[in-house]
């Protein structure tokens, strides 16, 4: 099989170059420069967003794309555009975001979704920047175009911050406010596995949408921080407080505690999706202890200090707040 990655030099898209040379792949990756890919791979260079900057793309020929483009719909439309008669499947990675929030538990592919359009530009929101790059694919390759919606992804080489977060956090020590209850389930995907669901959906012609994370209570918050504290070899104490505890201390959740979501209409929307068209094309999911195992080994390579992308915001709870509620909470006790 012929790749080309738009992208692959992070996070999902560098999973995705490595499971395909895994499989004996021939791959080309599209990048901007601006991070070295892995190794084995063809590189052309451009840059979706100037003027000229798909020229590298004027030729050649593919059996699949893998595109994960979170900005201007229009660079999704133009790309596809220009590879449609020369490429066999097109598979876009977007976002469980796309469905109308709330986002009730158990919602399915045909769930209603956000307004856009595949002509939009670098001024709309995420939701429907996604929306819109969802619509730009299926315009150019109709029932070719496979539309990925992963919700919360983790695994090495994440670029977000909320998994390092809690690693680093907690391997530092000492008392950790933990956000509970403990058993809140989890539902997410380990971008390697979501790599090795895109290249066998390519190698099938899958089309059209699923959602792509694991099934609603794939782990738990608790069985994520324990993993946390085993994996890391920390004396941490894991100090469980209830939502509304955590809440009435103006700690916000997704941002300053990454991951965790008060039970409730968020938590639905992000952890409650129904996944059974994507486990019976073939999704698996890894247990969490590997996840977290293996994204530790990697931040450890790196002296501890995981890579940011500038598009997102920095996430994790400052020391003095962590410290204030939890002084507060042995008050109480």
């Amino acid at each position: 099989m012929r790749l080309l990655m738009l992208g692959g030099t992070e996070f999902v898209g560098r999973a995705v170059v490595q499971a395909a040379l895994a499989r004996g792949w021939q791959v080309t990756v599209f990048h901007r420069g601006r991070h070295a890919p892995p190794p084995g791979v063809t590189v052309l260079r451009g840059d979706r967003t100037a003027r000229g900057g798909l020229t590298a793309l004027e030729t050649g020929v593919w059996d699949a794309v893998v595109d994960t483009w979170s900005g201007a719909p229009s660079a999704v439309r133009d790309t596809a555009r220009l590879l449609a008669g020369r490429v066999r499947h097109y598979a876009y990675v977007s976002t469980r975001s796309v469905y109308t929030h709330p986002a009730r538990a158990g919602l399915a592919e045909d769930g209603p979704v956000v307004e856009a359009s595949p002509d939009d530009g670098d001024d709309t929101d995420y939701a429907r920047a996604k929306r819109g790059g969802e619509l730009a694919a299926l315009s150019a390759f109709g029932d070719r175009a496979l539309l990925a919606r992963p919700g919360l992804i983790l695994g090495p080489y994440e670029n977000i911050g909320r998994l390092p977060w809690w690693l680093t956090r907690i391997a530092r020590g000492g008392p950790v406010l933990a956000p509970g209850p403990r058993d809140l389930p989890l539902q997410y995907i380990d971008a390697r596995d979501l790599a090795t669901w895109l290249l066998d959906a390519a190698e099938r012609g899958l089309g059209g949408p699923y959602n792509t994370v694991s099934p609603p209570g794939h782990t738990t918050m608790g069985e994520l921080l324990e993993t946390c504290v085993r994996v890391t070899g920390s004396p941490a104490d894991l100090r469980w407080t209830d939502p509304d505890s955590v809440l009435a201390a103006d700690i916000a959740p997704w941002t300053d505690l990454p991951i965790w979501l008060p039970p409730g209409e968020l938590h639905d929307t992000l952890h409650a999706a129904d996944v059974s068209k994507a486990v019976e094309a073939g999704l698996r999911c890894r247990p969490v202890g590997e996840t977290v195992t293996d994204t530790w080994a990697w931040l450890r390579s790196l002296g501890g200090q995981a890579p940011q992308r500038a598009d997102r915001p920095t996430v994790g709870l400052a020391p003095e707040k962590e410290a204030e509620v939890l002084a507060a909470q042995r008050q109480r006790e």
